[in-house]
């Protein structure tokens, strides 16, 4: 194929991937070409006559695998944001084939003698500190994936490397089938209680799926919440909440189940060969937590006074539903319902009436306006820039001298063929090893598209979450690729991301951006005095339902043999030791907990939430006590975290920002936990 864009430079606004020309069939000779590019660079490596030296093997590897990366990051960005039938049958077919050749570089001998010889010498090396730690971490990799084995372990490691793939692949397509499958589709008497955004957002759903003049509710969360909070039909509020938490585990051909048993068994035998009892101990080891019982006791530092704080919750709903004729203990499906009903009580507050304040381009703005006063950026929008889908919005990201800092793409609103959730990610990560190169990051979110969109506070916050990773990226200051922005430790990566969150919540943002999708006018002082006072109401539901998604996780991953593992009954069994209230569901079900089986990345690390959320409470609170959420040095301090990548250990990072270790209280105090 002589027409292929990978195989060429691109001239694109930005060096942006021309994704007018891109089409499936240019990606499996891509793959094999750039695999094949990069075996050669290995073996080039490897067969050097020369001593090894950083140059010649370390900084070597770093220049390695450019059109790999480049092929890789296009094509898994489309696979999440905009798939096809086409592209997932290659993802099927190249998944296995990747992990085998990734671990024909790590497993490689000649080439780990290579880093071995140097990581034996590495003090006598004169290493830059960065570079030290890229040689420490680069030498811990190959270890961790298996290149001081022996060969029959090796050629099993690479075996389990590649069935993993293939099953985490098939785990993540039939979740997306699940939810791109099913629907509500819902007359006008089927309506009540929605207010006019919910409203709004099922007939433009409704609209996209070719049912003009009827309404939908879709699996994505912002169209489930809003309809699990407003509807005052029981039976659809139960069959939709049913739906919701059982996709990706109904039988037949998608049905993830029996996958998931295969994945455990395999990353317990992975551990096992490395060395460790179970997956948990191999994945901590390389932590800020460091093992199992640290991990353990976060979480039961919070569980137990969370579930205190839900059963409270629990009584005032119940005397709600009983209050309006409901005799039925309250069940998962009607939580949110009641709970906004006291909430509107407790706080003359009503979700109705906030909604309208939180527009999206105005939440944008606030996002992209923070990030100006903090860290002196500016995003300027580029109209006309290649994008996969029209949804996608391009801008540049200049710095307070309006120099060029990278590229800044934002896809708001959930599709069909774009999986759930919200993330972060790039095509192109900054480094400047061999020149500069800018980076250019991705965000997702999966707002219910309206006219103007509306956002809830929380969708606000996850906007703002996400948008914290992209600044992760987006203000890295790196030398070598490996320790570009967001290649950090997994329970380190949330900070940057969660501490962001807060700056959403700030009255002076609110004052500000806050503005009536119909007059523009500013959210009135009371109404943002309420909002900001109802900031942990329902705070033990939700930290209870995210607890227990992190302490099931630890559960799968600490069994020492999950052969054969009944997953369903294993679920019940684990949720009834923890004593996980009746009313109250497990966030992720494992079914459809892409965190966990989808790929391996929060694989025993659904905690790096809790874990990070302990660092950005501490670190937010300094901005407090400073007086001025905008204080110069304390913004320099945390933007040196932001750029410094996988440069330092990250405790070391937040210390020197921070200035001490952090403290779980003002997490304790964050979730209206203290006294609970």
């Amino acid at each position: 194929m002589t027409d292929n864009p990978f195989f060429e430079a691109w001239t694109t606004p930005f060096g942006l991937p021309p994704f007018d020309r891109i089409r499936p069939e240019h990606f499996p000779p891509a793959f094999e070409r750039a695999m094949a590019e990069n075996v050669a660079e290995i073996e080039a490596i490897a067969g050097q006559t020369e001593p090894a030296t950083f140059a010649n093997t370390v900084e070597a590897l770093e220049r390695s695998s450019r059109l790999l990366n480049r092929v890789s990051s296009v094509f898994y960005n489309l696979t999440s944001s905009n798939t096809s039938d086409a592209l997932e049958a290659i993802a099927r077919d190249v998944a296995p084939k990747l992990a085998q050749h990734h671990m024909r570089v790590w497993l490689d001998p000649t080439l780990f003698a290579r880093v071995e010889d140097l990581y034996g010498k590495r003090d006598t090396l004169g290493l830059a500190t960065d570079q030290l730690r890229l040689l420490e971490r680069l030498h811990l990799g190959f270890i961790r994936s298996g290149a001081a084995l022996g060969a029959e372990a090796k050629a099993r490691m690479t075996a389990l490397s590649e069935r993993l793939a293939t099953l985490h692949t098939l785990f993540n397509q039939n979740v997306l089938h699940a939810e791109k499958d099913w629907q509500l589709v819902l007359e006008e008497g089927d309506l009540a209680g929605l207010p006019a955004f919910a409203r709004a957002a099922a007939a433009q759903a409704a609209k996209e799926r070719g049912l003009e003049g009827q309404y939908v509710v879709t699996l994505a969360r912002s169209s489930v919440e809003p309809f699990l909070t407003f509807s005052t039909r029981r039976d659809l509020r139960q069959r939709l909440y049913t739906a919701w938490t059982e996709r990706g585990g109904q039988p037949g051909e998608h049905d993830n189940t029996p996958l998931i048993g295969e994945i455990l068994a395999l990353r317990a035998e992975q551990a096992k060969l490395l060395g460790y009892a179970t997956y948990a101990d191999y994945r901590l080891d390389d932590t800020m937590a460091k093992d199992t019982p640290a991990v353990e006791r976060l979480l039961l530092q919070v569980w137990e006074p969370a579930k205190r704080k839900a059963a409270e919750e629990c009584q005032e709903l119940q005397a709600q539903a009983r209050a309006e004729g409901l005799n039925d203990s309250i069940a998962p499906w009607d939580w949110r319902y009641y709970a906004e009903k006291v909430r509107q009580a407790k706080y003359d507050l009503d979700e109705a009436e906030v909604k309208p304040y939180f527009v999206l381009d105005n939440m944008v703005r606030a996002a992209f306006d923070t990030a100006g006063r903090l860290f002196g950026l500016r995003f300027e929008e580029r109209p006309g820039s290649p994008v996969y889908h029209p949804d996608v919005r391009v801008y540049e990201v200049l710095d307070s001298a309006g120099a060029h800092v990278g590229v800044f793409l934002h896809d708001n609103f959930a599709r069909a063929d774009k999986r759930s959730g919200a993330w972060m990610s790039s095509f192109r990560d900054q480094e400047s090893f061999d020149g500069t190169v800018s980076p250019i990051i991705l965000n997702n979110n999966n707002f219910a598209r309206g006219e103007p969109t509306l956002l809830s506070f929380d969708e606000a916050e996850t906007l703002f979450h996400e948008f914290g990773h992209g600044l992760h990226g987006l203000l890295s200051k790196v030398r070598y690729p490996s320790q570009s922005g967001t290649s950090v430790r997994r329970d380190f990566v949330e900070f940057p991301s969660q501490v962001y969150e807060h700056w959403m919540s700030a009255p002076e943002t609110l004052r500000t951006y806050a503005l009536h999708h119909q007059t523009g006018e500013p959210i009135p002082e009371s109404l943002l005095n309420r909002l900001l006072a109802a900031r942990t109401f329902n705070q033990g539901f939700a930290t209870v339902e995210y607890t227990a998604a992190a302490l099931l996780d630890m559960a799968f991953h600490t069994l020492p043999d999950p052969t054969g593992l009944d997953v369903p009954a294993f679920e019940r069994e684990v949720t009834e030791r923890i004593g996980l209230p009746a009313e109250i569901a497990v966030r992720h079900r494992p079914p459809h907990f892409q965190h966990l089986f989808a790929g391996g990345g929060y694989a025993a690390g659904y905690y790096a939430y809790l874990w990070a959320e302990v660092l950005d409470a501490d670190g937010f609170e300094a901005f407090q006590e400073a007086g001025d959420l905008f204080d110069p040095t304390l913004a320099a301090g945390l933007k040196a975290i932001y750029s410094a990548g996988d440069t330092r250990d990250p405790m070391e990072l937040y210390t020197a920002f921070r200035g001490s270790q952090p403290r779980i209280e003002p997490l304790l105090k964050h979730r209206g936990l203290v006294g609970a």
